[in-house]
């Protein structure tokens, strides 16, 4: 008779990289500034549009500050604004850019039709561009920089399998990011790759499969909450696909009296996600070092800017394929790493995160437990 306790599945761990942080976080701190940045100088100008400031924290308090230091210390005029998740806003600072006369542009886009719709432009006036995090499925972009997103979704598929470890045939809720995001996609397939073979063998039970538009956390409250009622509170753990949505999954969990008892997986090792895992909230999270996604996006329009084609394509030595596009893009493709609350110091000894952010209050002792230097 087949044994319905879960058994662990090993997955290799990404490989932790050590990398310099210049002190930002990715999920504190940092404003919402939304014009650009950097001082007009004489050296050729790099135009790259960030996101929204909601979703997360990390573009304007860790990928802005990082780039803009990054293309100043190359001579390069950094000239970085936040579309705030607005498409129009995003294609009318993509004109400025281009009117502007950028030698390069470093888009992460909101959507595959805007921003395959810019970098059209971009090639119309002879400006190369970069896909950075995010894939612009049916595009043109030159250059790719982002982390291995399957392995990633990996990453946290094993991480909650680890986290229920022991369980018998565990009730599984899937909260996934946005669909209109390709990188969400990637999350999915991985994290399907470890949590579908337990489906299919009745070693584990798909009690919910959901998408969040635009990486709501709010609606994916709302959603998270609905599949608790439909599954009449029996959910025995939760993929979550970023930190925002673990955070707001956790939330319902908590006006349950179900935090702690039941695991959340995450994504971006930010500061509330760590306080939750040292807590006992949340089981793990992943934690991709953006100072390394920064600085190799940076090189990379750092080189076209001084019209160094052969410097570019020397540092993007993988491929991304486009199914929409049907082409390959080249790409730098970063490892990531699993975070739990035996690691979580790992996050604080690289700068990624800083231990005053939240080693406050009831986690300071938690955090010292932890090996956490704290004041």
């Amino acid at each position: 008779m087949r044994s319905k306790t879960l058994g662990l599945i090993a997955v290799g761990s990404g490989l932790a990289l050590a990398l310099s942080a210049c002190g930002a976080n990715s999920t504190g701190g940092g404003g919402s500034t939304t014009g650009a940045s950097g001082s007009e100088g004489s050296g050729p100008k790099v135009g790259v549009i960030l996101p929204d400031t909601k979703t997360s924290a990390r573009w304007e308090g860790f990928d802005k500050p990082l780039l803009e230091k990054a293309l100043k210390e190359a001579g390069v005029t950094p000239l970085i604004q936040n579309a705030e998740n607005d498409p129009g806003k995003f294609s009318t600072i993509a004109d400025s850019f281009i009117t502007q006369g950028v030698k390069v542009l470093m888009i992460a886009r909101l959507s595959n039709e805007g921003g395959a719709a810019v970098q059209k432009k971009a090639k119309a006036a002879g400006i190369p561009t970069i896909d950075y995090d995010r894939l612009t499925l049916g595009g043109s972009a030159d250059y790719y920089v982002s982390f291995d997103n399957t392995k990633v979704g990996e990453l946290q598929g094993q991480g909650l399998v680890d986290c229920l470890k022991g369980k018998p045939t565990p009730n599984i809720v899937q909260i996934n990011g946005g669909p209109e995001d390709y990188n969400a996609t990637l999350f999915k397939n991985g994290a399907d790759k470890i949590l579908k073979p337990l489906y299919s063998s009745g070693q584990a039970k798909l009690g919910g499969d959901q998408w969040v538009q635009k990486w709501d956390n709010q609606l994916g409250n709302t959603i998270f909450e609905q599949e608790l009622t439909r599954n009449n509170g029996k959910v025995d753990g939760v993929l979550a696909a970023n930190d925002g949505l673990a955070s707001a999954v956790i939330t319902v969990l908590k006006k349950n009296g179900l935090n702690g008892k039941v695991p959340v997986t995450g994504q971006d090792a930010d500061p509330a996600a760590l306080a939750n895992i040292l807590r006992g909230d949340q089981c793990m999270t992943v934690f991709k070092p953006i100072a390394e996604e920064a600085s190799n996006a940076a090189k990379i329009a750092i080189a076209l800017a001084k019209n160094d084609k052969a410097s570019a394509d020397a540092l993007a030595t993988g491929i991304e394929k486009d199914p929409e596009g049907k082409r390959d893009v080249k790409s730098v493709l970063l490892s990531a790493q699993t975070i739990t609350k035996a690691n979580v110091k790992v996050v604080v000894d690289s700068g990624f995160v800083k231990a005053t952010e939240f080693c406050k209050d009831d986690l300071v002792a938690k955090c010292k437990e932890a090996g956490i230097t704290v004041g």
